[in-house]
């Protein structure tokens, strides 16, 4: 009724076609939420899964990488930026100079 009544723009959450525009939450739609969905949206996806499932995957890759730490096989040599020796002995040259 008040979008038929004004020429302003009218923008609703879950009007319908009682209204100029509707906006909705990707939250919403990708399913990201849990609990209360609601009732004017419809979920597309169950991204809320897929971030489980990611997050089990940080956790397994953190562990991984912990364990490559404590074992030593992490960092490799190869992992390593190694620096010029001239240039390291001019840095270190400047380093020990007394100012």
């Amino acid at each position: 009724a008040i979008s038929e009544r004004t020429t302003l723009i009218m923008l609703s959450m879950g009007a319908g076609t009682g209204c100029d525009a509707q906006y909705l939450f990707a939250e919403d739609i990708l399913g990201t939420n849990r609990g209360h969905m609601p009732r004017h949206s419809k979920v597309y996806r169950n991204f809320a899964a897929e971030y489980d499932r990611l997050q089990q995957e940080r956790i397994a890759a953190f562990s991984e990488y912990v364990a490559d730490v404590n074992s030593g096989a992490y960092p490799e040599d190869r992992h390593n930026v190694h620096m010029n020796p001239d240039e390291l002995a001019l840095f270190m040259k400047k380093v020990d100079a007394k100012v």
